[in-house]
């Protein structure tokens, strides 16, 4: 699917974050500036989470209250080991009532669960973007 701004991004996440069922883990791959960051803070306010979502990139992870859930969200860019913070998500994946966003994942593969869904976000020109989810 194409998605043609930052606000069709923030749709197509809220719209996809009122489907979504906890517990869940959603793996995002895409380039620096594809837009994972837009697209979790739609699927935040799907989610029903008030408070402002910024990136984790320089905390490594953030979490969230929904109406329903609670999120975390996670960002391994800078991390090639990932340590303790294994342990963080293993945690939040254990949990019933949490949706979980991973982006720049490869860190922590042998962690992440078979059962997840994933979205690819793919840089098409400065406005267009092509999203797929497996």
């Amino acid at each position: 699917m194409l998605i043609h701004s930052e606000q069709e991004m923030l749709k197509y996440g809220q719209k996809l974050g009122k489907t979504l069922k906890a517990p869940l883990v959603l793996e995002l791959l895409g380039d620096v500036g594809a837009g994972k960051t837009t697209l979790t803070r739609g699927i935040a306010k799907g989610l029903g989470v008030k408070a402002d979502v910024t990136s984790p990139s320089f905390t490594l992870s953030k979490e969230y209250n929904g109406e329903n859930y609670r999120l975390v969200h996670y960002d391994f860019y800078r991390l090639n080991d990932p340590g303790i913070m294994a342990e963080d998500l293993i945690e939040a994946i254990s949990d019933p009532k949490t949706v979980t966003i991973v982006e720049w994942g490869q860190s922590v593969q042998d962690v992440l669960p078979e059962q997840r869904k994933t979205i690819e976000i793919k840089y098409i020109d400065e406005n267009t973007r092509e999203v797929s989810e497996k």
